[in-house]
């Protein structure tokens, strides 16, 4: 049996008041971070600045967006054994996020919610937690 390659993604963890942005997709009820595949040439960070600005419409704060960490993880909705490798920014921008594209809802969230997410954003919750950067 091939082992699947890992679904490398880019997200954006925004956080304002020990709260984190995530959103759901129409249709969908597991909230996830602002963030999505890398195009062709895209750097992560370039990735996760433009599904910020596709998904929540903000523009990231030029020199406020930093690597944090790299969550590997299965991926929700795949095969057992197909992996995501995330990896997470944490930026600032001054824009109040709103749903567009296939964004249907924006949420604030702690880590009192990670019944809510797939496994990945799961993880991300925890670290954050674990930095003290959320509740």
């Amino acid at each position: 049996m091939s082992q699947l390659p890992d679904i490398l993604v880019a997200a954006v963890a925004l956080i304002r008041d020990r709260r984190m942005l995530m959103v759901t997709a129409r249709g969908r009820d597991v909230v996830y971070l602002p963030g999505g595949k890398l195009d062709a040439g895209e750097s992560p960070a370039d990735a996760a600045a433009r599904e910020a600005r596709e998904e929540v419409s903000i523009e990231l704060v030029p020199g406020s967006v930093r690597e944090l960490f790299t969550v590997v993880t299965q991926a929700h909705g795949e095969p057992d054994g197909r992996q995501v490798r995330m990896v997470v920014f944490a930026a600032d921008s001054l824009d109040e996020p709103q749903p567009s594209a296939e964004v249907s809802e924006v949420h604030w969230v702690t880590t009192a919610d990670l019944h809510r997410c797939p496994p990945a954003g799961s993880e991300v919750l925890r670290r954050l937690a674990e930095l003290d950067l959320v509740d």
